[in-house]
């Protein structure tokens, strides 16, 4: 199920299965080499070490922070699908860079400040891109509620993933240095600050070496059009599930045929394609004479939907059309606008 879901994003599939399997390694077979991927700041400073600054965030040691930090890249998998695999790893590489230097700023002011020496004790791991990759996650996926508990507080899609942050935020003593540099990376990068994305990036020659190379061991296949029902779910909840992807299927077809008509310039006639959805208008010419029946209103669009959909990269057209042919459903309109 996870191969399937990591379609299109063959980095974050690689990010998962590669750092995961070296960090068990480690743990499980090899524990005398794990002090070769200790992240030792001042080892780095005293004995020029650069190799541990390399060494040392890639691979985590505490199998806890490998399990969150899986986790949450598999859930931000969606940026390497919406931006494509070089910029996302531009994205990566840009944070990861910036975050080892605010790694020595950070430490060096605790040091000065609070006299407590954190260079040797800081969490080994691809754990800094991970944090940086919470801002975008903040300004770019917009929050629909799921539930909602004690009054004003809510459950949201995003609610899962912020727990498991929090969780990989507590996991250690001095990991909270590791989340405060990544979040301040994430920031520049994401908001183009100093320009850092035009200085650090993946070049193009790289990418076409990696996507030649790499890529197709590490691609997935298209998903399949059944979805397994979860055991010990009753006759009727299979028969509801199943109808709700059948819909769900549908309309994404509909949403496709409907781009594909945009794209070759022809007018879209959206009470064709969704006829339970949109308001039916029937006009009728008789002897060169037209009568129209009264029309219910058209259905009119929530402009916080549309925005958060624009915040998102899309047209101000898509999002109309999107959330008028979904009935206003966040969701449906945000899943196929990603996927087309």
């Amino acid at each position: 199920m996870t191969i399937t879901c990591l379609n299109k994003a063959p980095l974050s599939k690689g990010l998962l299965l590669v750092p995961s399997a070296l960090s068990l390694l480690l743990a499980l077979l090899l524990p005398h080499c794990q002090r070769f991927f200790a992240y030792d700041l001042q080892a780095i400073k005293d004995d020029f070490q650069i190799w541990r600054l390399i060494c040392g965030r890639i691979i985590c040691l505490d199998l806890k922070d490998t399990f969150c930090s899986s986790l949450l890249i598999y859930n931000f998998r969606i940026f390497e699908r919406r931006y494509g695999s070089r910029k996302f790893a531009s994205f990566l590489l840009g944070s990861w860079v910036l975050s080892a230097l605010v790694d020595f700023i950070l430490v060096e002011a605790v040091w000065y400040s609070f006299g407590i020496a954190a260079a040797g004790n800081l969490p080994s791991g691809f754990l800094a891109p991970v944090f940086a990759l919470f801002v975008p996650f903040y300004c770019s996926i917009p929050r629909v509620q799921v539930a909602q508990i004690l009054g004003p507080l809510s459950i949201t899609n995003k609610t899962l993933i912020y727990i498991l942050g929090l969780q990989l935020f507590t996991s250690g003593s001095y990991i909270w240095i590791i989340a405060i540099s990544g979040l301040i990376s994430g920031i520049c990068y994401n908001s183009k600050m100093f320009q850092v994305h035009r200085v650090l990036y993946v070049p193009s020659w790289m990418a076409k070496f990696f996507s030649r190379t790499l890529e197709p061991i590490f691609s997935s296949s298209e998903p399949t059009a059944e979805a397994r029902v979860g055991m010990g779910a009753t006759v009727d909840i299979q028969r509801q599930q199943t109808m709700e992807l059948l819909d769900r299927q549908l309309m994404l077809s509909q949403f496709a045929q409907v781009r594909r008509q945009r794209q070759q310039g022809g007018m879209i006639n959206w009470n064709r394609l969704f006829p339970p959805l949109r308001q039916r208008r029937n006009v009728n010419y008789q002897d060169d004479r037209r009568s129209e029946q009264q029309a219910s209103p058209p259905l009119e669009v929530s402009e916080e939907q549309v925005a958060r959909l624009m915040e998102m990269g899309f047209s101000r057209g898509d999002a109309l059309e999107a959330l008028r042919a979904s009935n206003n459903d966040l969701n449906v309109a945000t899943n196929f606008l990603l996927q087309h």
